[in-house]
């Protein structure tokens, strides 16, 4: 399912962080939001999973305007995994997981056998089957963002938002959770901010600055050397990767546009 950022707007304390954004994502395309902090990705995430209301502009599921619906149902079409995501209480890993069909259950109704079995694949996706009994509190940074994953796609959404989803990952593990998104079903909006990785996961990347989208295309099309310098300050030298042909940033530490 298509989703569509129509002329959004959000100010805070006077302050326009986002001025203007129009973007879609086509269905089952990956999308990746990136720019330096402070330039209104996460803002624009949380007014794509209504966890902050826009001054200004539309967000559409297909034809639906995602605020005019009501909550459950915007939970039932778009899953978040955000940056402040925690899990204070020691549920088990399960228990977690298993949150994800909330939206989807009425009062405490029990878990089905398809349900429970939903669970099991995502955990068994995600690298987690084993962790399943664990309370979510013993557990690393890194396994614990896993464990996030696999309840929001246990939700079914139609569209998933993931603002850095890698916080915390160890390589091997950045690698496995970003190629789950190619394929996963669902449409997906994700800010990432290391660009190298951005350009092997997504179909697209938008840029921001400043609050405003200033670039949008291909990773090949959008990084270039110029607007890396332009938009995140730094020089770098980018060049084809020599398996896949995705553009790659290589940084230099000792000089500065």
């Amino acid at each position: 399912m298509e989703l569509r950022i129509e002329g959004l707007g959000v100010d805070i304390d006077g302050r326009s962080l986002v001025h203007d954004l129009s973007l879609d994502v086509r269905g089952g395309e990956v999308v990746g939001l990136v720019g330096p902090n402070g330039s209104g990705k996460s803002t624009a995430l949380r007014c794509v999973y209504r966890a902050l209301r826009q001054d200004r502009g539309t967000v559409r599921v297909g034809a639906d305007d995602i605020g005019r619906l009501p909550m459950r149902r915007s939970a039932q079409l778009v899953a978040a995994m955000t940056q402040d995501g925690a899990v204070d209480l020691d549920f088990t890993v399960e228990e977690v997981v298993a949150l994800g069909r909330a939206p989807h259950q009425r009062g405490n109704q029990a878990l089905g056998e398809r349900e429970r079995a939903l669970c099991a694949r995502a955990m068994e996706r995600l690298g987690i089957h084993h962790l399943a009994g664990r309370g979510v509190l013993t557990l690393s940074g890194g396994e614990r963002q896993r464990v996030l994953l696999a309840r929001a796609l246990v939700q079914e959404p139609e569209i998933l938002v993931l603002d850095e989803p890698t916080n915390h990952l160890d390589v091997r593990h950045q690698v496995e959770v970003l190629s789950h998104l190619r394929g996963a079903g669902p449409t997906v909006l994700v800010v990432l901010h290391d660009l190298n990785l951005a350009a092997a996961a997504c179909d697209r990347l938008c840029v921001l600055s400043q609050g405003r989208l200033v670039a949008s295309g291909t990773p090949s099309e959008v990084l270039t050397e110029e607007l890396v310098a332009e938009v995140f300050g730094v020089r770098a030298t980018v060049v084809p990767h020599p398996l896949t042909g995705d553009p790659q940033l290589l940084y230099s530490l000792h000089h500065t546009p």
